[in-house]
Order: C-alpha cells, then structure tokens, then sequence
C-alpha cells in the first residue's frame, strides 16, 4: 500500500442533526484541503450521544441505509471532494436495529456496511435498549487509498476484530467512537 493520509474528526454534537451534518461537512473539508483521503467521523455523529438513557420514541432515530440523510450527503461528498468516507449510522432493517458504518468510496459509491458487534450495557451505556448485535462480520473493503476495515467503538475492546481484518488484509483499522461517561 502506498502511503495515504488519514483524519479523524472530533466534534460536539447536539440534538439538531442537520446542524451536526453541516458541522462534519465543514471538517471533512477542512480535512480533505490538507491532504486527508480517508476521514473519520465519530460514533453516531448525528446527534447527541443518547444511548445514556432508555427511552422508546428514540427508536424513530432509526433509519434504513437508503433513508438515511447523513449517508446521503456524504456520498455526495466523498465523490465531490475524491475522499473515503467511514460513515455510522443508527440503522433500522425492516425491524431490527443496529450501530452501523456505510464505507463510501472516493467515488461515491456505498461499498457496504458494517454492523457493530460487541454491544456495551452499563450505566453510562445502555446500547442493548436500541442496538441489535451486528450480523455482518468483520469485513475488509478494497477503496481507492486501501484496504480498510471499520470497528465500531467497543469493538477495539475485543481482539478478535483487529485481528479478523488484519487477516483479510486490512491496511488500516479505523474505529468510530463515541465516549459518553457524562452524567446526563
């Protein structure tokens, strides 16, 4: 693999998620202008973490891949801008949901998803209210900067994905997170 630049982004979400996908927008930019070919968002980056507390009506929350307006806008930007673009997502699939990543290639195109694996559950996480334990797999994608594969947050926690896709050849490991040990 030759070498490629990578960024990740670290921004405050709020509740107003087209405020949040403007504000990643701005850093992909940002990012891309100097250099970066493939940039990383944070776990769930269109909203404010709200996994700290149980509540139903945050289920319509969930979209499907298709739905799905930040997934949208980014593929717009990763074809605009030439860049790769990890990008998670609270993903419903008929009726169960997921934490997912849409891997968006420098063309636009969505390469496929990932579904996080290990789902936490403890006072400052309450992940298994609304997310489904992931049904993909550790996975690898051929993108026009390399090989990457995607964890999802806890997922680093647990050897066995790093060393699932450095076996199917990954070239570099990317993990969005979101760390909510706030109290709320």
């Amino acid at each position: 693999m030759e070498k490629v630049k990578v960024a990740a982004v670290q921004m405050k979400c709020t509740r107003d998620v087209a405020q949040n996908i403007q504000r990643a927008d701005e850093m992909v930019k940002e990012a891309a202008k100097n250099g970066a070919k493939i940039i990383l968002l944070p776990e769930l980056f269109e909203r404010q973490y709200f996994c700290q507390e149980r509540r139903y009506d945050y289920y319509d929350f969930a979209k499907t891949l298709e739905e799905n307006d930040a997934v949208r806008h980014f593929a717009k930007l990763a074809r605009e801008e030439d860049i790769v673009l990890p990008i998670s997502f609270y993903e419903r699939d008929k009726n169960v949901l997921y934490n997912s990543v849409a891997i968006i290639d420098a063309d636009g195109k969505i390469l496929g998803i990932y579904r996080k694996t290990h789902i936490p559950d403890d006072h400052y996480y309450q992940e298994k209210f609304y997310f489904t334990p992931g049904n993909t797999g550790f996975k690898v994608w051929e993108t026009k900067y390399g090989k990457i594969g995607v964890g999802i947050c806890w997922d680093q926690w647990f050897p066995e994905c790093a060393r699932s896709m450095a076996l199917l050849g990954a070239d570099i490991l990317f993990y969005p997170t979101a760390i909510g040990s706030e109290p709320i």
